[in-house]
């Protein structure tokens, strides 16, 4: 995987985290700079974290079943990202202004399960984990704190388009594994 394949599929898996972040800033009204590091130090860290279990898992079966592998990881982002497409029309949740550990660690884990399932192809397709799960952390910790800004400027106009564009990002980037495996693109 490439670093332009890795920067979408980091963008996508932090698309449902850039959408809480959206709703974090409309709540809070007045932000401040720790508003937008506690958010991304959450997110993004989450983010990193859930691909490195789900490498480590999938790493323990990866090498039985690599004659389907990128089925596997094709039907994990396709299935992701349905469902990301899938939240992005359904109704706005109310966000509250916590920010304290206890809400924001629910939060994290909820927005970054979807990144369990990419480490585990992660595993199928032998992705570098270590710098993978640090660009992702980074383009997660960015994109969050940017999302708690916009949230406070323009409020949650922008939340169900940003889960919209990373499912579809997700669902892309599942097909062009499998048709790389394929054979039908280089």
């Amino acid at each position: 995987m490439g670093l332009l394949e890795l920067f979408l599929v980091a963008v996508g898996l932090s698309m449902d985290a850039f959408a809480v972040s959206i709703c974090k800033g409309l709540s809070l009204g007045k932000i401040k700079l720790k508003h937008m590091a506690i958010a991304g130090l959450w997110f993004g860290g989450f983010q990193a974290f859930m691909p490195a279990i789900g490498y480590f898992v999938g790493s323990l079966f990866a090498d039985n079943i690599s004659a389907i592998d990128h089925w596997i990881a094709f039907i994990l982002l396709a299935i992701i990202g349905g469902c990301m497409i899938k939240e992005s029309f359904e109704k706005e949740d109310e966000m509250d202004s916590c920010m304290d550990p206890k809400c924001m660690f629910v939060l994290a884990v909820a927005t970054s399960i979807d990144a369990l399932a990419v480490g585990v192809s992660f595993a199928f397709l032998k992705v570098s984990i270590v710098w993978s799960v640090l660009f992702i952390g980074i383009i997660t910790f960015v994109l969050s704190g940017v999302g708690i800004k916009i949230g406070s400027i323009f409020g949650a106009k922008y939340k169900s388009k940003a889960e919209f564009a990373g499912g579809i990002v997700l669902i892309l980037m599942g097909t062009k594994i499998l048709l790389e495996h394929l054979g039908i693109i280089g």
